[in-house]
């Protein structure tokens, strides 16, 4: 398995101009939220659970043990923001099936309408999951990881992720 550093780095090589950040930064929480809300029905507790489950939480979960297994600290984070979509998605799930749908498809549609005017008239590059699928999960990471390195998270990471792909920015035009 690829390490944190790998992953993103191989991520940020698709993702060096600021404002096509800019656009991840909107575009991917809101398909990621989609998801939650989508795959939120059917949901059931086959008689036995506590909690009606739903593909939703098969597909969050399962990013989850494989964030916290790239990193501890990121990993939790995301299963906080993990835990809000999941939250909202059975909320959307309890509306009728016209409004869940329209929630669901309307985010997924505008956050992927972000996604390709980042890289189109941006970044000028393909996305990443173009030729790694693995980018699909890695994405909201990338934004996590992005926010928090603004904070001045980790900046010895942050570090090593340019030094394998160049500073973000440096595709930008003016």
């Amino acid at each position: 398995m690829k390490t944190l550093t790998e992953q993103l780095a191989q991520y940020a090589a698709y993702h060096r101009d600021r404002r096509n950040i800019a656009t991840h930064f909107v575009g991917i929480p809101m398909i990621v939220l989609a998801l939650a809300v989508l795959l939120s029905r059917p949901a059931s507790t086959w008689g036995v659970l506590p909690v009606a489950l739903s593909p939703a939480w098969l597909l969050f979960g399962t990013a989850s043990v494989y964030y916290l297994a790239l990193d501890a600290a990121l990993g939790l984070a995301m299963v906080v923001f993990s835990a809000i979509c999941l939250a909202f998605g059975w909320w959307a799930a309890s509306l009728s099936t016209l409004t869940w749908l329209g929630i669901g498809v309307g985010l997924f549609v505008i956050g992927w309408a972000f996604q390709f005017v980042g890289h189109a008239a941006y970044e000028h590059r393909k996305p990443a999951f173009a030729d790694d699928v693995i980018g699909l999960v890695i994405g909201p990471l990338f934004v996590l990881a992005e926010a928090l390195f603004e904070l001045g998270w980790r900046p010895a990471l942050r570090d090593a992720i340019e030094a394998k792909c160049g500073a973000s920015g440096a595709n930008e035009r003016h």
